[in-house]
């Protein structure tokens, strides 16, 4: 069984996903990846996990990946279950790390699913979408999956801000964008001291909630991914290189990013040189336990 090198890893990307299937025969995708693929002017392609860690393998670097989970959604045996993603990352753990995704509205069911992917499946943290899910994350509804999580001592990540999900649809797809309002995890990270929180992407355009939230809470981290670096707000650069350098996290929301130009257009950047290395790989390996 393979697993993470550490020293040979230019960086661990905290922010991927996995739209189809390795039992999928095509690599056809649907209309919400073309439109999202449209909206980030990149490719629409589809990974299988097997596909993701040949990618990221070849440029020496481990990827932590995910779907999301949405209750009500239509099947699609395209799609790829936690169970598939855990299995597979599993196959290739010198290089990806599975996390779970729960929509909350699945109650005692979802409870129940969590727990025994932490126990049968092995995940290592949990992805929430509020706005995809249409929850607050700070509405009890999703406290019992939250418990399980922070019992295990495994970190959730959470969708903020504006989504790529539902832009420039007909009513935006039905997304709706204020569940996704960072200051909301500030309830939850006062009510789960002990289950570290991923703010993900840039929080347009909540990104001082964002940063008021991970200042004053400790285990509360961002991570930089859905931006390209170059648009980051200067204040979210300022906090990069002192408050916060010590919880930004590498992540490029990968299909839509791409690891190569998300490190080019940090050099455009004034991200400081000695926070880098935090920034692409410490952080990662504190937030996810790995030695």
């Amino acid at each position: 069984m393979p697993s993470l090198d550490l020293d040979r890893l230019v960086a661990i990307d905290v922010h991927t996903h996995v739209q189809r299937s390795v039992t999928a025969p095509t690599r056809d995708t649907d209309a919400a990846l073309n439109a999202m693929a449209s909206y980030f002017k990149t490719e629409a392609v589809s990974y299988t996990v097997d596909e993701l860690a040949a990618y990221y393998r070849e440029r020496r670097m481990a990827a932590v990946t995910f779907i999301v989970d949405v209750k009500d959604q239509p099947e699609d045996p395209a799609r790829p279950t936690n169970e598939e993603v855990a299995e597979r990352a599993a196959a290739n753990a010198d290089v990806i790390i599975p996390f779970a995704s729960i929509d909350p509205a699945r109650g005692k069911e979802g409870v129940r699913a969590a727990q025994r992917l932490i126990d049968e499946y092995g995940v290592r943290g949990f992805k929430f979408h509020p706005s995809s899910q249409q929850f607050l994350p700070n509405d009890r509804v999703a406290y019992p999956l939250y418990e399980v999580i922070q019992a295990a001592g495994l970190p959730a990540l959470f969708h903020t801000g504006q989504s790529g999900a539902g832009a420039r649809q007909r009513g935006g797809g039905g997304i709706r964008l204020a569940y996704s309002n960072p200051i909301h995890l500030d309830d939850v990270a006062v009510d789960f001291p002990d289950m570290p929180i991923v703010l993900a992407h840039p929080s347009f355009p909540w990104q001082e909630e964002a940063l008021a939230v991970a200042v004053h809470k400790p285990q509360v981290y961002i991570d930089l991914s859905g931006w390209s670096p170059k648009y980051f707000p200067p204040i979210l650069v300022q906090y990069a290189n002192t408050l916060l350098k010590d919880k930004v996290l590498f992540g490029t929301d990968f299909p839509l990013l791409t690891p190569e130009r998300w490190m080019d257009d940090l050099t455009k950047t004034t991200v400081r040189d000695e926070v880098k290395p935090r920034l692409f790989k410490e952080n990662a390996c504190r937030l996810l336990g790995l030695k």
